[in-house]
């Protein structure tokens, strides 16, 4: 739904020309030659290839919870929130798909060569979460982590708006759609190394910890507790690889 409207709004503007044409083109133009002098500013491209592995990664504990058929809360928890959770978990198969679905869209992001179509399966993932949240009283920091998220999304969606332009074309009509080179004032395959590299880890840990690995307080004898911490420096490393690259 979200995906129809931004892009219908793109798409669509040319039926508002007649009666506000140049307002329209002005802004339309302005909003097009900031995104594309965004686009090539080094430190934009450092936030959205972090941007995806952070919602990337976000989603993944989420999807192997699913996937394994383990609750996504404690059964003694009640409460609107914690009621749905519950039905969500007994239909089994639509539980697993949606985890199924979330792992999918967090390994294209992560990749970063197919993070538009990561893009294209979070967004309304995390619309419908979101919504569900605000809707059943969640707890703050939830609703706000999981808004700041879809926030985040929206985004990414927008940096490639020119994937999406042809997307409610009529069949009628024959449109060219050009797709905008991205500057290389990033080295993308390292960053692609760093978002495997932090899921091999992050898998690694899972599967010694038999299970979905989430840190519940100060856990010392839990060696998973050690290197759970050592994840957010795989980015900061690759942030220094990279800088000196590019100097």
């Amino acid at each position: 739904m979200l995906l129809v409207v931004f892009v219908g709004i793109w798409q669509l503007k040319d039926l508002f020309y007649g009666r506000y044409g140049l307002f329209l083109r002005t802004m339309f133009a302005t909003a097009d030659e900031l995104i594309r002098t965004v686009r090539g500013a080094r430190w934009a491209n450092l936030v959205v290839v972090n941007l995806r592995i952070l919602i990337g990664f976000a989603f993944i504990p989420a999807g192997l919870k699913k996937v394994l058929g383990q609750p996504f809360t404690d059964p003694a928890n009640t409460g609107l929130f914690h009621d749905f959770l519950h039905s969500f978990h007994a239909t089994g198969g639509f539980y697993r798909f949606v985890g199924m679905v979330q792992l999918v869209a967090a390994l294209l992001l992560m990749t970063q060569r197919f993070a538009a179509l990561g893009t294209l399966l979070a967004l309304p993932v995390l619309t419908a979460i979101a919504v569900f949240c605000w809707s059943t009283g969640a707890g703050v920091p939830t609703r706000t982590v999981v808004t700041l998220m879809l926030l985040g999304t929206v985004a990414l969606f927008v940096w490639d708006r020119d994937r999406w332009r042809g997307i409610l074309v009529s069949d009628r009509c024959e449109t060219t759609i050009r797709v905008a080179a991205q500057a290389p004032v990033i080295d993308i395959k390292l960053w692609q190394r760093c978002g495997a590299a932090i899921l091999v880890l992050y898998s690694a840990v899972s599967w010694f910890s038999g299970g979905v690995y989430r840190p519940r307080g100060i856990e010392l004898d839990n060696p998973a507790f050690y290197i759970l911490p050592l994840l957010p420096l795989f980015p900061l490393v690759t942030f220094f690889i990279d800088r000196r690259r590019h100097r």
